[in-house]
């Protein structure tokens, strides 16, 4: 019978010193873990409300930007005969603010689009005379008009 007493006793040990082996959770453990989740949640929580945050500031500006950009159209008298003169007038025109500027040789009419809150139509007109073609507003001066290419005069 002493032989069978030790060797449960052995085996008893045995699975006693395995038992130390495997980690074992215990309740100081588990409150880390527990917090580790609300600290993870919470973060997660604070990214998606920021990142709501950006998306949504950034669809207002594009809202605001889009409104207030708010485009006129306008159409000029402006004297010239030529294509010489319609690159000119065209390219003197597209200051910014100005989506599109436009002069039908046959109309002599120079089409703008531009944001009046950028720029005025008269501030447009005043550089179309400095480059020598008379608007609706503003006459260009003598010695720049004199300047033209002769295909150029119209007065």
């Amino acid at each position: 019978a002493y032989p069978v007493i030790n060797y449960i006793e052995t085996s008893l040990l045995q699975d006693v010193e395995k038992s130390y082996l495997i980690p074992t959770i215990d309740v100081f453990h588990i409150k880390i873990i527990k917090i580790k989740k609300i600290f993870i949640m919470k973060t997660l929580k604070l990214v998606t409300i920021a990142f709501m945050a950006i998306l949504f500031i950034s669809t207002i500006n594009a809202q605001a930007s889009s409104t207030s950009g708010a485009s006129k159209t306008e159409s000029i008298k402006v004297s010239g005969n030529c294509g010489m003169c319609k690159e000119r007038i065209e390219t003197t025109a597209k200051v910014a603010g100005v989506t599109k500027a436009e002069w039908d040789k046959s109309t002599k009419v120079l089409t703008l689009v531009y944001d009046p809150a950028v720029v005025k139509s008269d501030d447009i007109q005043k550089k179309v005379a400095a480059v020598g073609h008379d608007t609706e507003k503003f006459k260009a001066d003598t010695k720049t008009y004199n300047s033209l290419p002769g295909c150029c005069k119209y007065r």
